[in-house]
């Protein structure tokens, strides 16, 4: 029986493997390029194998596709793992950046061993997309990482590369791979074995050999931080009348330098509404900037006209039940969509939306009058909330979904009347003339007054916790007006109820501001 084991232990190879490691998300063809990976060394007398973990959906987790491959040998059994142990990968390739950054944290990216081959384009995870601030990971943090902790790292933007050649990332990955070296066989092996794919062929070779050539070249992209905001200039012309006036009007009213800030929120609101009421949103930020001026404004480069031409755009675009039927049956989105999907010109494309309508929006959308009536019977308005207060698939690729939501969107001339925007303008006027009255005893802290509004965002429930929280952070206010330090207080408050949706740390913010 000994003899046996032997013979048999003796029959397997002790050679070690090559180990590779992909990390992709769905539609970013991992599965692809595992197979095109084992198939290529198969072609070449290798013994190759590959395991997957399928990660979570709606990007909380990357599929992790492993991959051992050996050189065959006669008469010897490979031994192959089925997964990647920590310390001992020799390639990890990555098709988004923060899963570059996961697969350190993972212990997969080790410095005397394994070849990192990362996209450095940004997919948000639901983690990154959930904060109701800025909740995006620092990229150079994970960049930083892995330039530590790997032997050798090949990093560029391979998404965008792939999508300008017609293909999906893989296609780049697969030429990154081949021109990195970590793979012993001849660029012609790895073209034949695109080939031998028999589907989007011609695109797929124009990404591998894009992406072949971008890492010859040498060099990994920067990636940095923050993108900086930029604001177009005023231009001569916007090419109708009564855009020109609104123009003329910047230019003769404001100081040069919130000009930008005020053109991007008249082009924001003449989109939202009309003409007119981006004069009327002008109007507003003059009465402001008069005030700013009266108290010393100039000497601080009217940081709070800044912040009104800012802000008071966002309030009076809010979003509403009319807005959000517009947005969704535009011809634009329809586009965007099928170019993030990657649909040809031979395929139709349908698109569900979900959506979970309450009486308050219903409500906020009819003429003033009408909606303060449903408003204010209880049992009216529950007997309605029960019949509207549903989940809803909407499918705006059909005739009946499009047509009711364009219907909808089309109610925008009557917005003026509607209840919603009446509520929406008195809160507008209360919380300018919150910051107005503070303005003449603290400069700084009117300007963060002004910048509370970030706050307040979205509709239905996303809505309400937003006002929520602007009402808790502005109920500091009168403890604050006093204090030279106020308006980093204030600011302070504001961030705490950016960090998460409970409001837990603005609580405790809170409370560290009562006890001053």
């Amino acid at each position: 029986m000994n003899v046996h084991v032997d013979n048999a232990f003796a029959a397997l190879s002790h050679d070690k493997p090559l180990s590779l490691a992909i990390l992709a998300m769905g539609g970013q063809g991992g599965g692809v390029l595992a197979d095109w990976i084992v198939d290529l060394a198969e072609s070449q007398g290798w013994v190759a194998q590959t395991t997957s973990v399928p990660g979570v959906a709606q990007r909380t987790g990357a599929t992790i596709y492993y991959l051992e491959l050996l050189k065959a040998r006669e008469g010897v059994e490979p031994v192959l793992a089925l997964m990647p142990t920590p310390g001992d990968v020799d390639i990890v390739l990555a098709a988004e950046l923060m899963e570059a950054g996961r697969s350190v944290l993972r212990g997969l990216v080790t410095p005397d061993k394994t070849m990192l081959i990362a996209s450095t384009h940004r997919s948000y995870a639901v983690g990154e997309k959930e904060k109701p601030g800025d909740g995006t990971g620092n990229p150079t943090v994970v960049v930083d990482a892995t330039d530590f902790a790997a032997r050798k790292t090949i990093t560029f933007d391979m998404d965008t590369l792939a999508t300008k050649n017609g293909s999906v990332i893989s296609s780049s990955m697969f030429g990154a791979l081949a021109a990195s070296g970590a793979l012993p066989f001849t660029k012609d092996a790895f073209e034949a074995t695109v080939r031998k794919g028999g589907k989007g062929v011609e695109a797929s070779l124009r990404a591998f050999n894009a992406a072949y050539d971008r890492v010859l070249r040498g060099g990994n992209d920067k990636v940095s931080a923050t993108s900086p905001k930029t604001f177009a200039e005023i231009p001569a012309s916007a090419g109708h009348p009564a855009l020109d006036k609104l123009l003329t009007r910047i230019r003769r009213e404001f100081p040069d330098i919130i000009q930008p800030m005020l053109y991007a929120g008249v082009k924001k609101l003449t989109d939202f509404q009309d003409p007119a009421y981006a004069d009327e949103y002008l109007s507003e930020v003059a009465k402001l900037h008069a005030a700013d001026k009266a108290h010393g404004g100039g000497e601080k480069d009217f940081a709070f006209t800044a912040q009104a031409a800012k802000y008071v755009a966002i309030a009076m675009a809010y979003d509403d039940v009319i807005r959000v039927a517009d947005l969704k049956t535009r011809g634009t989105r329809f586009d965007r969509v099928k170019k993030e999907v990657g649909v040809k010109a031979d395929q139709i494309l349908y698109t569900t939306e979900y959506m979970h309508p309450r009486m308050e929006e219903v409500c906020g959308t009819l003429p003033k009058g009408l909606g303060q009536f449903i408003g204010n019977r209880p049992a009216l308005f529950n007997w309605l909330n029960r019949r509207i207060d549903k989940g809803r698939r909407v499918k705006t690729g059909t005739l009946f979904w499009f047509t009711g939501l364009y219907v909808v969107s089309s109610l925008r001339r009557f917005r003026r009347g509607s209840l919603r925007h009446s509520i929406e303008m008195a809160h507008r006027d209360a919380w300018t003339a919150e910051a107005l009255k503070v303005l003449p005893q603290n400069y700084d802290l009117a300007a963060e007054v002004l910048g509370n509004r970030r706050l307040v965002k979205g509709y239905s429930d996303t809505h309400v916790r937003g006002l929520s929280k602007f009402d808790r952070v502005m109920s500091a206010l009168p403890m604050l007006m006093g204090r030279e330090d106020g308006a980093t207080w204030m600011r302070r408050l504001r961030q705490a109820a950016l960090l998460d949706e409970g409001g837990i740390a603005l609580d405790g913010a809170l409370k560290t501001v009562a006890s001053l």
